[in-house]
């Protein structure tokens, strides 16, 4: 039996979602740990939630059930889905959210039950389904199997001659700017450019520049960052996820 779930969905905080999610899987799995990854991602971006997403859930024990939910196409023909990859189990809409899965996860089709609330298949479809796996039920007892899952992972980074060029795939609360290029991938000395402006060489962390001045480094998902200190890199750049980034 798993002991902890982690919870990610662009619920919010404000209204009674979350707490009705925690309280089926609590009634259900009695004593499980529940962790909020987040409920802050902007609503219906799944593209966001899959970066969060990919960059945590193998911080956790093997075992660890994840309930991913952003879904903006609640209620229709999309499929509900729990998976099983490198000893971590998933529950989630079919709509590209856990496109990072290795290529060798188990992926079921969940079935809707008849009184499930067509607006809410996160409390009355992933909620119950997540408590099963956490009781130890095994993957092929929730839903049929299936080998074609949506799947849309996020953008590469490509070569142009020298140059890295990738781009903005996520922007955090801070208005950090987070590329997918690889720090191990930008050579020393190159000087970093977000959709046209030079930002510098890549920098160890924040308080290597003044208050206000733009700053380059390689953040703690591995990946070239931009950032402004004490700042928004977004706002005074004016830019956001897909602008261009080059090393």
């Amino acid at each position: 039996m798993a002991t902890l779930i982690t919870l990610l969905t662009d619920f919010g905080v404000a209204d009674s979602y979350v707490g009705e999610v925690k309280g089926v899987l609590l009634s259900q799995v009695h004593g499980v740990a529940l962790v909020d990854i987040s409920h802050q991602v902007p609503p219906g971006d799944v593209r966001a939630g899959q970066y969060i997403l990919s960059r945590t859930w193998h911080r956790f024990p093997q075992g660890a059930v994840h309930f991913a939910v952003i879904d903006p196409g609640v209620g229709t023909a999309r499929r509900a889905l729990a998976v099983q990859a490198a000893g971590h189990f998933f529950v989630a809409p079919d709509n590209g959210l856990l496109s990072f899965l290795p290529a060798d996860a188990h992926w079921v089709a969940l079935p809707v039950p008849a009184g499930a609330s067509p607006t809410f298949h996160a409390r009355d479809v992933f909620a119950p389904a997540a408590g099963q796996l956490a009781l130890g039920a095994a993957l092929a007892h929730l839903g049929h199997a299936i080998t074609d899952p949506y799947l849309s992972p996020l953008p590469s980074p490509r070569h142009d001659g020298a140059a890295v060029v990738g781009e903005v795939i996520y922007v955090d609360r801070f208005g950090t700017l987070v590329s997918n290029i690889p720090g191990d991938q930008v050579e020393p000395g190159v000087r970093i450019k977000v959709a046209g402006t030079e930002i510098g060489t890549l920098a160890r962390t924040f308080g290597d520049v003044g208050r206000g001045q733009l700053v380059t480094f390689v953040g703690s998902g591995g990946t070239v960052e931009i950032a402004v200190r004490d700042g928004s890199a977004a706002r005074l750049l004016g830019v956001g996820v897909g602008a261009e980034v080059r090393a």
